[in-house]
């Protein structure tokens, strides 16, 4: 059973070989489509569809949506009742953690989902959710990570997969559970985006910086897994359940905004000392590949930084997708701080939300 995204099948040749090999041979029994975040109803369509068609292994070739959808799926067709029951905070089953194997193969250089362990669920609406399905044994048994797969993403993705990445690692680095472990992985991985995002961007046929994304996105996986994550992605749960902002664009829109506040809330309370705010000077120092200028310098230079990748990938504001400002009360009383370094205030969090309105 193959899961792709919408144009994934006619974007990539491989695909369409892969499945017609399958095919040949007797071992193809069928193709799901995933178009957006994949909802319950998705999920429970096609394990009703292909429960009974003693499937032996899913492949979820896409990005991250198609991923998390194979994960359930995967999961479900060993699984009684409907996934809504599993999701953490929405169902009261546990989950068993039996499955049908599973292969994850990204063609975006996003999410990090082919290196975790849960699966992101999304019902949109006023009483929509984004939540996840999780169990150990839901990582992929086999996760294909190959640059080539992400050559035909469009500028856009590539951008927003990019930044929601570079956020992941960001956030992660930052994160009250990080470790040594994670730190050494998000740093590097860094870098490693930050000088390849805009060439991958610029053209999708640079291999060497599609293959720097590839690799920096699935570390990304590795790192949030095992540090957490923090405001940014605590927005994204409301913004993408309540308004249908696709995920990559509220991290990439929110990033510089976000560190912005943060840095300014640790220097309002004295935290010139802390590990935060020395990881923020190493994150400057990173980017502009020198050790010479003040912290200041090195602060000031990551945000603009941030800020100028938001501008110049063309990042689209929150009003572009109907966010108000009457809206923002709604947002700040959905939104997670559950790793985030610093202590951020409901005012906090909606000028940072104002800052991309």
């Amino acid at each position: 059973m193959i899961i792709t995204g919408g144009s994934t099948v006619k974007n990539i040749p491989f695909v369409h070989r892969f499945m017609e090999g399958l095919k040949s041979g007797n071992r193809f029994a069928g193709l799901v489509k995933i178009i957006q975040e994949p909802s319950p109803q998705a999920i429970d369509d096609a394990v009703r569809i292909y429960r009974d068609a003693a499937i032996g292994c899913v492949v979820s070739i896409g990005g991250g949506s198609v991923i998390d959808a194979g994960k359930a799926i995967s999961a479900m067709l060993k699984s009684k009742g409907c996934v809504k029951d599993y999701l953490e905070g929405v169902g009261t089953k546990t989950p068993t953690g039996r499955k049908v194997p599973f292969i994850a193969a990204p063609t975006t250089a996003g999410t990090g989902s082919e290196a975790t362990q849960n699966a992101v669920i999304s019902k949109q609406g006023s009483k929509g959710f984004k939540k996840s399905l999780r169990h150990i044994n839901y990582l992929p048994d086999i996760a294909v990570v190959d640059p080539e797969l992400t050559a035909s993403c469009s500028s856009e993705t590539t951008a927003a997969s990019g930044m929601d990445a570079f956020t992941q690692l960001v956030e992660s680095y930052l994160s009250t559970r990080s470790s040594p472990f994670t730190d050494a992985l998000a740093f590097d991985a860094m870098g490693r985006i930050y000088g390849s995002l805009e060439r991958a961007w610029k053209n999708g046929q640079d291999m060497e910086a599609r293959f720097e994304m590839a690799y920096a996105a699935y570390v990304s996986g590795i790192t949030l897994a095992n540090a957490g994550l923090g405001v940014v992605h605590g927005f994204a749960q409301p913004l993408g359940s309540f308004f249908g902002i696709p995920h990559g664009v509220v991290c990439g829109t929110l990033m510089g905004a976000a560190n912005k506040i943060t840095i300014k809330k640790l220097m309002s309370q004295g935290l010139a000392d802390s590990t935060v705010f020395k990881k923020y000077v190493k994150m400057g120092q990173l980017f502009a590949g020198s050790q010479e200028q003040s912290d200041t310098y090195y602060l000031d230079f990551f945000i603009s930084e941030l800020e100028r990748l938001t501008k110049k990938l063309k990042l689209p504001l929150l009003s572009a997708y109907g966010l108000e400002e009457k809206n923002f009360d709604e947002i700040v009383a959905a939104t997670g701080l559950k790793n985030h370094p610093v202590k951020l205030e409901e005012e906090d969090l909606k000028e940072i939300l104002g800052a991309r309105l």
